[in-house]
């Protein structure tokens, strides 16, 4: 491929990337977004209800919970070996309680949870959307569950002047309680089931359904971006850890697909992934079973030979060198946005890299021409994870952590270097293309 080829592929992928997270403001609409790409692409959609009928060589997809996703593709000849993906659909945020409704000086305002490990404070003065899943009852009495995405600035949470509270600058904590609760409208008696009413009318032609429960979040409204003077970065809302699954995504779908793939994309990753859906719970490995019993060898010995034959790539963001935090970082160990995936490192197991896997991923890497970095927690920090070990525990799979360099993680707006994307998906792209795994 020649250089204007590369380019123009690098910013359809760009543009595309763009697309997918504005299109994915929950969990429940990027596992939509991932699934209509997939099937546009070949995939079959099965139902875990049903029996499934696999054959040789096909392409498929499942979904649980609506927010979580496994797509796989099957090798012409013999099941012998997985080369498996996986990353998150959901994103730290701040999600409605189940009795929303508060006022409060004469305003309508909707009180909120904190979802996973937000960073508070770049939500204030946001212009904010309100989406998620919501369950109504027609007046025939049928529950049908629906997606809502009002995609326009129907709240904010507005700051503090800082006449009111000298000492702001110098540190203040933040109370989601009692401070963070969006201003939604002026009203002495409008309340949470009126709006949704009103919206799901305007956005679905529901007239006459009552809502009977919600899964609902606030969202940032200001869309993706690429931003410098090169366009060196890309910054958006959800890029943890939604820019991993859009480049799985990618991967597979630009895969040879003669061999055996898997992308997995689990949600409840940010607050523990203890779920049905969740990188704990049984879906993996429910439908690894189902994979070895069609069109495996069948038998739990032969279930245990297939994944110790396969690997997984855990892809979740990793910490990029920040310029104005150097000392964050360990000196030898600071991920450069732009420099190429990076390899995350922790002996305590928070991440499931070892050496053996490592060295698998540095020679995919020289294969596909990537350049690959390393992160290992400074000694004297706390280190987080991802369902990397999360996966291998479950399930018993070989594993490594690795992802593409950010800054901001857990903000209402994440960056991250636009080269950085078509690294990471040609080094997938090989990884999945390639003939062996030993």
């Amino acid at each position: 491929m020649n250089a204007v080829d590369s380019t123009s592929r690098s910013e359809g992928r760009l543009e595309r990337l763009c697309e997918f997270l504005a299109d994915s403001p929950t969990p429940w609409h990027a596992t939509r977004s991932m699934l209509r790409h997939l099937e546009q692409g070949g995939f079959t959609r099965l139902d875990e209800k049903a029996d499934w009928q696999l054959e040789a060589g096909g392409r498929y997809v499942v979904t649980r919970n609506d927010s979580s996703l496994i797509a796989f593709q099957l090798p012409a000849q013999g099941l012998d070996a997985l080369r498996m993906i996986g990353a998150h659909t959901d994103s730290p945020g701040l999600r409605l309680k189940p009795e929303a409704t508060q006022r409060s000086a004469g305003w309508l305002q909707l009180g909120v949870q904190v979802y996973g490990g937000v960073l508070l404070a770049p939500w204030f003065d946001r212009d904010l959307g309100l989406a998620g899943r919501v369950h109504v009852r027609h007046p025939d009495g049928r529950l049908e569950s629906v997606l809502l995405d009002v995609a326009e600035p129907i709240a904010i949470i507005p700051s503090l002047a800082i006449h009111l509270d000298r000492e702001v600058n110098a540190g203040r904590a933040i109370n989601p309680q009692t401070q963070m609760a969006p201003v939604v409208m002026q009203s002495d008696d409008a309340t949470l089931e009126s709006l949704l009413t009103r919206f799901l009318a305007r956005e679905h032609g529901l007239e006459d359904v009552e809502v009977v429960d919600f899964e609902l979040g606030f969202y940032d409204l200001q869309p993706p971006s690429l931003i410098g003077v090169k366009r060196e970065l890309v910054a958006s809302a959800r890029l943890d850890n939604l820019l991993s699954c859009f480049i799985g995504l990618e991967a597979l779908l630009d895969c040879d697909g003669e061999q055996g793939a898997l992308l997995v994309a689990n949600d409840h990753e940010e607050v523990g992934s203890a779920s049905a859906c969740g990188a704990q719970g049984p879906f993996l490995g429910d439908v690894l079973k189902r994979l070895n019993a069609q069109v495996g060898r069948g038998g739990e010995e032969a279930l245990i030979q297939l994944i110790q034959s396969s690997l997984m790539i855990s892809c979740d963001n990793a910490h990029a060198l920040h310029p104005n935090f150097r000392d964050k970082h360990d000196e030898r160990h600071g991920p450069r946005i732009n420099g190429g995936p990076v390899i995350k490192v922790n002996a305590s197991q928070r991440y499931a890299t070892n050496s053996v896997t490592g060295a698998l991923f540095r020679d995919v890497c020289r294969e596909a021409d990537v350049p690959v970095q390393s992160f290992v927690t400074r000694a004297d920090m706390g280190c987080g994870s991802t369902i990397g070990p999360i996966t291998a525990t479950e399930i018993g799979v070989p594993t490594i952590d690795v992802g593409v360099p950010q800054w901001a993680m857990h903000s209402i707006r994440e960056t991250a270097g636009t080269r950085d994307v078509e690294h990471l998906t040609r080094a997938l792209v090989a990884f999945l293309n390639r003939p062996t795994l030993g």
